[in-house]
């Protein structure tokens, strides 16, 4: 029996440490990883970027209904995060009671999913609150 599960942490390193690209050219921040800067195109200076991973809550929504693999996970808040480096991406929040426009969030490693019979067990990253995030930091963001 072969797996796929070798391909997250052999294949995908952006799935583990949030790796994208630099654009030494214009310094734009890309993420996934390109070969190609949207900005400057052929010129592009590309050099391999890890990000922090910190960043703000844009947008979340509360996924009650999952497809088969996520149905145990049932309900998790996904959210489209600004990382303070300046690309989007989505990711879960975890260990949250209640989700926030404007909170501070930080990379947390954690289980995405099981594979095969077997149960491989792959991991990634997944979002977390920043210790020090106060609903009054909140509150200064909203009336911006």
């Amino acid at each position: 029996m072969t797996t796929n599960a070798p391909r997250f942490w052999r294949c995908i390193p952006q799935r583990y440490n949030l790796i994208g690209t630099h654009c030494r050219s214009c310094g734009e921040y890309i993420f996934p990883p390109r070969n190609l800067c949207p900005t400057c195109r052929r010129v592009a200076e590309l050099e391999e970027y890890r990000f922090k991973g910190t960043g703000t809550v844009i947008t979340h929504t509360t996924i009650y209904n999952a497809t088969e693999d996520f149905e145990r996970q049932t309900p998790y808040d996904l959210a489209i995060i600004q990382l303070d480096e300046g690309p989007r991406v989505t990711g879960q929040i975890v260990s949250c009671p209640e989700v926030k426009i404007g909170m501070r969030v930080r990379p947390v490693f954690r289980i995405l999913g099981k594979e095969g019979d077997r149960g491989i067990i792959y991991y990634g990253t997944k979002f977390a609150p920043l210790a020090d995030f106060s609903y009054e930091s909140e509150k200064s963001l909203s009336k911006k």
